[in-house]
């Protein structure tokens, strides 16, 4: 008798919440986030199991192994997430990139020790990030609503339906035995949420709606990073927001005068720290996530994730008093409260 497949644990949670949103959830004015009653309930979840279990054991990771430790570690699972970057970049069309990739985990495999070292960087060889949520979009798909999974944080219902290939993609769910693969994830959760534990006490101790903050950040990012770094105001010749679902501002009002969106930088700025992903919600349990060549944070800077980082630099002084963060039009101008003036 052929023995029953097993589902993956990314699968189980997507079909878990599309039966909870299927099965109905309070619905905002926001044409972006429809289901925010549902998404909030979901955020405030992860958030306990972030305060009670994650943010621990990330501080007490940080506090016991030394900085270059941390970096390894890093490395090696960014490592080998080039290799599912690469294959999106050729899907995607852009085969230079996709080539670059895969030089990067051959050299950073070979003379980087496995990927411990990230020789690639040092060589000028530049690190991409994609996923197969962004080939979709970059194809024409929509993002459809913005939703928040149980433990891997946000989403869209475009990135959900690739979170499955996404887990295939990446190479450490083949590792065998099992116990060496459920360890290596339990380090690789740890290692990515202590890379941002500076960033996430910034944004706690912010006098904002760290729900509304998140999606916006969350939002913008994915726009930005499904158009190579071009705001859709750049592109709109060429595309229009129907057409890939991401639009500039995420409540779907026209700008207002004031600090501009964040427009996240090329991801080959490797020389300018990046804000990671789970600090800004696309990932802050990244079980499944591909993400994890998180950079670490410089003093000053508000810094990609599992599975990669994404880049929200902070250039910008204060520019509001701390009490009206909130009231901010654009992601840049509430990160700009969170910096101290100089």
């Amino acid at each position: 008798m052929t023995p029953s497949r097993r589902a993956s644990p990314c699968l189980k949670i997507t079909l878990l919440t599309a039966a909870i949103v299927l099965s109905g959830c309070a619905s905002t004015n926001n044409p972006r986030d429809p289901l925010e009653g549902f998404n909030r309930t979901v955020f405030n979840f992860n958030d306990k199991v972030d305060q009670v279990a994650l943010k621990p054991a990330a501080k007490a990771y940080r506090a016991v192994l030394p900085t270059f430790v941390q970096i390894g570690v890093g490395n090696f699972f960014g490592n080998l997430g080039d290799v599912w970057t690469g294959v999106n970049n050729v899907l995607q069309g852009k085969v230079g990139d996709g080539l670059s990739d895969f030089m990067r985990f051959a050299v950073n495999s070979t003379i980087g020790l496995g990927g411990l070292l990230d020789i690639s960087s040092e060589a000028g060889i530049p690190k991409h990030k994609e996923d197969f949520g962004q080939t979709l979009g970059k194809w024409g798909v929509a993002s459809g609503p913005y939703v928040v999974l149980p433990l891997l944080g946000s989403s869209t219902i475009r990135d959900t339906a690739a979170l499955p290939l996404d887990y295939k993609g990446d190479l450490w769910s083949y590792v065998d035995p099992v116990r060496v693969r459920n360890t290596g994830t339990v380090i690789r959760i740890i290692d990515a949420r202590a890379s941002v534990l500076d960033a996430t006490d910034l944004i706690e101790g912010a006098a904002l709606d760290r729900y509304e903050f998140v999606r916006d950040a969350y939002l913008q990012r994915r726009e930005s990073r499904i158009n190579d770094g071009k705001s859709s105001d750049d592109d709109s010749s060429r595309r229009t927001p129907s057409q890939n679902g991401d639009t500039t501002i995420p409540g779907g009002t026209a700008p207002a005068p004031g600090p501009s969106p964040v427009t996240a930088p090329s991801d080959s700025m490797s020389d300018k720290p990046l804000l990671p992903t789970s600090a800004i919600g696309e990932s802050p349990l990244p079980i499944m996530s591909s993400d994890v060549d998180r950079p670490r944070i410089d003093s000053g800077v508000v810094a990609e994730t599992s599975s990669s980082p994404v880049a929200l630099p902070l250039e910008a002084k204060v520019s509001l008093p701390i009490e009206d963060c909130g009231k901010a039009l654009s992601v840049e101008a509430r990160l700009s409260c969170l910096k101290p003036a100089q």
